[in-house]
């Protein structure tokens, strides 16, 4: 069913939110939600407040960085249904509701709710880029983006307020079409997942194999390369290349700015540059396995290696090379894999003639590129779903559409428990970081 807007519409007062249903009303958080400072509850379990999901339970177990818990009875009790939020990044989206009784960071704010108010219409609301405005000018700091809500801040806020039915309608609707983005980007990652694994496939058989299938073999005594063409050579990184340390150069004076290559990719642009050419770079810690092409003049820094090919082996193709090369066979693997320029130079390379480089990367770019074009639409997709999401969001809340009238889209519990295994936020596409409780 088409959204349309309300039949009637009033002046809320609040510049953030224009007009509004003629039916809702507008309320200091004060009149919604009380503050909640209970301690003591150190068996509960610990939750976290995270910008891209919410408020959850957060596991200890399978923590990429192992924390040392401080007294737990010092920590805040939110009970089932509170809303918590992260006083210092509530204008980013830290904020949810709790989906069971649990214990949050005494750094945070925790709120339960008066009758009829629904806590998780408030969560929809607290994150519209709207609310989050004007979160940042009811908070208070020395720095901007260390500035903090507090809770005597927080309660004088305004926000809008439907029927409490109402509130409960759109937060099912909200909360299906959330469902059916997750269901969408889910599929859509799977999609991408296998699209990468075909790339590297091609990759690794071209580099490693060659383009003749009837060519015969020989063992390359490397235990990740098996067996290679028998009129290629196996050579060590450091004999193909030199090896330079991103802090290793002659700064060097130039017309306009070149790109500042570091280890997350290009991030800025120099007046100098310290190289000029083709080269492969390599991250020195956490980024080991990516590896980055580039020609022309650039700037790189020293958590990067560079490096200048010999004649024996073109950029291109050793970039193809690395690209299938398993650096926890030589990296140091802990919590941030490192590598340093022996490891990097120690590793092996399978290498045919130079006569058959150029053929073997024209036939990777051109298998490739179909796939390469078709994660980029997939990824899009995404995008453009998450940007619909967010929009939808932002005008049911506020009042802009109504949805009193229209089915809530119904999703399986099949479908719901492949989301709650595996929730978005967690994968690839949206590993963009969140912040997270630092005084555990």
């Amino acid at each position: 069913m088409k959204l349309a807007p309300y039949p009637e519409y009033k002046n809320s007062g609040q510049p953030f939110l224009g007009k509004i249903p003629a039916h809702w009303q507008v309320f200091r958080n004060g009149r919604l939600f009380a503050q909640r400072n209970e301690t003591g509850f150190g068996a509960l379990p610990i939750l976290e407040v995270s910008l891209r999901t919410g408020v959850r339970v957060r596991d200890m177990d399978n923590m990429k960085r192992k924390q040392v818990m401080s007294d737990r009875e010092k920590y805040k009790r939110a009970a089932q249904g509170d809303i918590a939020y992260n006083m210092m990044r509530m204008w980013q989206g830290a904020v949810g509701v709790a989906p069971v009784d649990g214990l949050i960071s005494p750094a945070y704010v925790v709120v339960r709710p008066f009758p009829d108010v629904d806590c998780r219409y408030y969560s929809y609301l607290f994150r519209t880029a709207a609310y989050m405005n004007e979160v940042d000018a009811y908070s208070r700091g020395i720095v901007k983006d260390r500035n903090r809500l507090y809770w005597q801040d927080f309660k004088r806020m305004p926000s809008p307020v439907p029927p409490v039915e109402e509130q409960r309608k759109i937060t099912q609707y909200l909360d299906a079409i959330s469902s059916q983005v997750q269901l969408f980007i889910r599929n859509k990652q799977q999609l991408i997942t296998l699209l990468k694994e075909q790339k590297q496939n091609v990759i690794n058989q071209a580099v490693t194999r060659g383009l003749d299938p009837h060519v015969k073999l020989k063992p390359s005594g490397v235990e990740w390369l098996v067996d290679i063409p028998e009129h290629w050579d196996v050579r060590r990184l450091k004999f193909l290349a030199r090896i330079k340390n991103g802090k290793d150069y002659k700064e060097v004076e130039a017309e306009s700015g070149y790109p500042v290559i570091g280890s997350g990719g290009q991030f800025a642009y120099a007046s100098r540059f310290m190289y000029d050419g083709e080269s492969v770079l390599f991250g020195r810690k956490g980024t080991v396995d990516k590896p980055l092409y580039i020609s022309g003049k650039f700037w790189t820094v020293d958590t990067m290696f560079y490096t200048v090919v010999s004649k024996h082996i073109s950029a291109k193709f050793l970039h193809y090379c690395a690209l299938s090369f398993p650096f926890d066979f030589y990296s140091t693997q802990t919590a941030l894999p490192s590598m340093t320029q022996q490891d990097l130079g120690d590793h092996p390379v399978a290498v045919p003639p130079m006569d058959e480089q150029k053929p073997i990367i024209q036939y990777i770019e051109e298998e490739t590129q179909l796939i390469n074009q078709t994660i980029i639409k997939a990824q899009r997709e995404v995008e453009l779903m998450l940007e619909h999401q967010t929009c939808l969001i932002s005008a049911v809340v506020t009042g802009q559409l109504d949805i009193r009238n229209v089915e809530v889209p119904k999703i399986s519990e099949e479908e719901l428990l492949r989301l709650d295994e595996n929730p978005i936020g967690s994968d690839e596409i949206n590993q963009d970081e969140e912040y997270m409780d630092e005084t555990i």
